[in-house]
């Protein structure tokens, strides 16, 4: 990725998604409370304030460290993150692209199951799981983490053509975040996944800066930003 001088990622805003499997922590459900298809479930209001949070941080930055590049995961949560925070700005802001390549991974037939769902209605892939790996583990239909460098590498390779001006944003998943910073910074599956047991926060910043040799990393994770960010009180769980 030696074209870019800076590459930040942001993962979406708080999703009615993110509330519905939140609302089942430490129950017996076997399943989230979502009727939407992944690729619809949208922001919380809370959600829609971090996005404008993450617009005004974008709009801090100095010039030469603004995107020049923004592209999202076409689910509506991220595409939504993208255009409130452009929204925010006042500097000439690039058009937002989608790339299918940056979408959320694929569940398969454990899409919106809890833990408990999984090893209850599925106890042979529960067993897979705990043989193979997370990182290996790919469920009937869905992907692996392995799977997801593969669609990263051929998303990363055109952006290195493909990014005027060589800052890019890039508006997408908790787990795309993660293996990004596997390909980067070349890591071993056992490093990537002791970093993937601390959770991605919803529009939280991580960013690499071309230092001459290759890009480094600035921050990971960061919710400084949105600290003074106007947040409603939550809405009530579905």
């Amino acid at each position: 990725m030696n074209a870019l001088r800076w590459l930040t990622l942001t993962r979406h805003g708080e999703s009615t998604g993110n509330l519905a499997f939140q609302a089942v922590l430490g129950t017996d459900a076997e399943e989230a409370d979502i009727s939407e298809r992944d690729a619809d479930i949208p922001l919380s209001d809370t959600g829609r304030a971090q996005a404008a949070g993450l617009g005004r941080w974008l709009e801090a930055l100095p010039e030469d460290e603004r995107p020049t590049t923004v592209i999202t995961s076409p689910y509506l949560r991220a595409l939504d993150t993208a255009r409130i925070a452009l929204a925010e700005t006042s500097f000439p802001a690039p058009r937002i692209q989608v790339d299918e390549r940056i979408r959320d991974r694929e569940q398969g037939v454990l899409q919106g199951l809890t833990p408990r769902g999984v090893r209850n209605r599925f106890p042979e892939e529960a067993e897979r799981l705990r043989h193979l790996g997370k990182f290996y583990h790919r469920p009937p239909g869905g992907e692996s983490w392995a799977d997801l460098a593969l669609r990263l590498r051929s998303f990363y390779r055109d952006l290195q053509s493909g990014a005027p001006g060589g800052r890019a944003l890039v508006v997408a998943h908790d787990a795309i975040i993660v293996m990004t910073r596997y390909l980067v910074e070349e890591l071993t599956e056992q490093e990537i996944m002791r970093i993937e047991k601390e959770p991605i926060a919803n529009a939280s910043v991580t960013r690499w800066r071309h230092d001459g040799t290759g890009l480094a990393a600035v921050c990971y994770n960061d919710c400084a930003h949105l600290a003074t960010a106007a947040v409603p009180p939550p809405t009530a769980r579905r």
